[in-house]
């Protein structure tokens, strides 16, 4: 067993690399030769645990994608998100259950509402992918992201439901609402403590080895603790790398360069897997099920394709038409309730705004300004990225691994057949959606000029101001040092902390050694070694306390503010490498 599973790890590994040489789909191309793979006589049966595959691969994937995730623009986005990763999954979930038992009524209609829940969650993988290689518009990637991040705890918990009363449990429409609020507050608020506890050890144990090594290992105990306390594992998971990744920039530097490769990492290894695994199963299953109900389980499953490829885009326009709307009447009442506050503060219409904002009347303009910000309407999504978005609906590994485990999850209470045409179904609508829209969604992209540009310039001309404001700081804290730098070390450390300050600002280069004489200068570098790495990390402090002070005022967005503190931490890292040769 070992051996199999080495052996489907490692070729998984190898083809996905193949295809991100090549710029294919990872995906696609693990599954398919997987696929072909195991119609080969010498291949043998690959068995794995559903509920132990959903336990694995789950909370890291999750983890690693809210960690990436912006909180900002998520936060924005809201309104799309929820409504898909919660309403979508639900009205999908509801319609595919319909078709299903009208075509197949044995299956019960709890159970065919079980099918719907599996197949209603689409994965971000792919589609994310595919976007960042083309360029989508942020707003556009934030929507397919967020969703992927809730969505998954949606059908989690609806697939609980429909399960127990496969299982023969008698569960209330109020009974279903009430387990998925208490997996929402339970799971949101481990995420959050979690989150918090691991904050705190990055912010005081500066050992990236150790606080990655437990940033890694956390996930996993996060969702089973979530899961352990009736909370959803999935909003765990989600809730902690939200806050861990929002605030990463207080951390280290080492910290965020050691623990992006690792999670990069193990994405890379765990979607190969999955997807190796999707095209090792699917023939068993398919045999399995043409053995029985052949028939009606291919017309079931090219019917829940069909309604999946459909239910999406009818969803996605008609609730973003009824969002704006909603969007426009509030934001409409707020803003006549601020010219209220405005003209008479002790007026009745005025109180939304007093309590809302919570602040002295010193602070009225300020309390205003921000409370209106917080009502923002969500970012407006042309009807080409709406096409998009619908047509990014490929599922992937939440659905295949709940279907996999659907013996354990329901106890082993439907009858028998049952559970290998949930499979096959859940099968054949992974594969066909990763086929067809896996496929087409790049040439849909570019046929419909969906993209970022006008996103680029707009950065661009932050990251100069960026830029600049960060100069000048770093510029004063250098001038600051002057005087301390020639009273401990005469003229001849003063020249040298101009001729190291103009080469930190790239004003000069090599241009020290005209100014210090070279034998001079290796001595003096020797004795203030520590007190250049020490001018260095305070320069770019400087600038990284502008940075946050920058994006905090929203003069620049949380991805060029993460982009540039990439690029911080690359020269941090160089410039300590550098110091510490030059002290040797």
């Amino acid at each position: 067993m070992q051996a199999e599973f080495f052996s489907v790890l490692a070729g998984a590994v190898i083809v996905a690399g193949i295809a991100r040489w090549r710029g294919w789909p990872a995906p696609l191309l693990v599954t398919a030769v997987a696929l072909i793979a195991s119609l080969l006589p010498f291949v043998p049966e690959v068995e794995i645990d559903g509920e132990l595959l959903l336990a694995l691969a789950l909370p890291p994937l999750l983890y690693s994608a809210a960690l990436d995730a912006s909180f900002v623009s998520f936060r924005r986005s809201m309104p799309h998100v929820r409504r898909l990763g919660v309403g979508l999954v639900a009205v999908t979930a509801l319609v595919v259950g319909v078709v299903a038992w009208l075509i197949m009524p044995d299956l019960t209609f709890a159970g065919a509402l079980l099918l719907g829940a599996i197949v209603g969650p689409p994965d971000a993988v792919s589609a994310a992918a595919i976007g960042r290689r083309l360029g989508l518009p942020r707003r556009v990637m934030t929507v397919i992201s967020g969703e992927s991040l809730i969505n998954d705890a949606t059908s989690l918990t609806l697939v609980r439901v429909f399960a127990a009363i496969v299982a023969g449990a008698t569960v209330t429409v109020w009974q279903g609402i009430g387990e998925f609020a208490l997996a929402v507050v339970v799971g949101v608020g481990v995420g959050l403590v979690a989150g918090v506890v691991l904050h705190a050890l990055r912010m005081r144990f500066d050992d990236p080895v150790v606080t990655g090594t437990v940033g890694l290992l956390l996930p996993f105990g996060v969702y089973a603790g979530a899961e352990q306390l009736y909370g959803s594992g999935v909003l765990a998971v989600v809730a902690m790398g939200l806050f861990v990744g929002s605030r990463a920039p207080l951390t280290s530097y080492t910290q965020r360069q050691q623990e992006k490769p690792i999670w990069r990492s193990v994405d890379f290894l765990l979607e190969a897997f999955v997807f190796a695994y999707i095209g090792l199963q699917l023939p068993t299953v398919l045999d399995a099920v043409f053995q029985s109900n052949g028939l009606r389980t291919i017309l079931l499953a090219f019917a829940v394709f069909a309604v999946v490829l459909v239910v999406r885009p009818i969803f996605v326009f008609l609730s973003y038409r009824w969002g704006r709307g909603w969007q426009w009447l509030r934001v409409k009442r707020w803003k006549h309730a601020v010219e209220a506050f405005q003209r008479d503060p002790q007026s009745s219409r005025a109180r939304a705004v007093r309590i809302a904002r919570k602040k002295s009347a010193a602070d009225d303009e300020n309390a205003v300004a921000s409370a209106m910000r917080k009502r923002t309407p969500e970012p407006l999504l042309s009807w080409q990225e709406r096409a998009v978005i619908s047509w990014a609906g490929m599922r992937g590994v939440v659905t295949l691994a709940m279907a996999a485990a659907l013996p354990d999850i329901t106890n082993h209470s439907m009858p028998e057949g049952h559970v290998e045409v949930l499979v096959a179904v859940a099968f054949v609508v992974t594969v066909g959606t990763l086929l067809l829209q896996g496929l087409t969604l790049p040439a849909l992209i570019r046929r419909l000029h969906v993209s970022n540009d006008d996103e680029k310039d707009a950065d661009a001309r932050a990251l100069e101001r960026v830029r600049d404001e960060s100069r000048k700081a770093g510029i004063e804290y250098l001038r600051s040092r002057q005087g301390q730098w020639e009273q401990a070390h005469g003229t001849e450390g003063s020249e040298m902390l101009k001729a190291f300050s103009r080469r930190l600002l790239r004003v000069e280069r090599d241009t020290d050694r005209e100014a210090v004489g070279a034998e001079r200068e290796a001595a003096l570098r020797r004795d203030v070694a520590d007190e250049i790495a020490e001018l260095t990390r305070g320069w770019l402090a400087v600038r990284r306390s502008v940075l946050l002070e920058e994006f905090r005022l929203g003069h620049v967005s949380e991805e060029v503010m993460r982009d540039l503190f990439d690029a911080m931490d690359a020269e941090e890292l160089a410039l300590d490498y550098r110091g510490a040769h030059q002290a040797e």
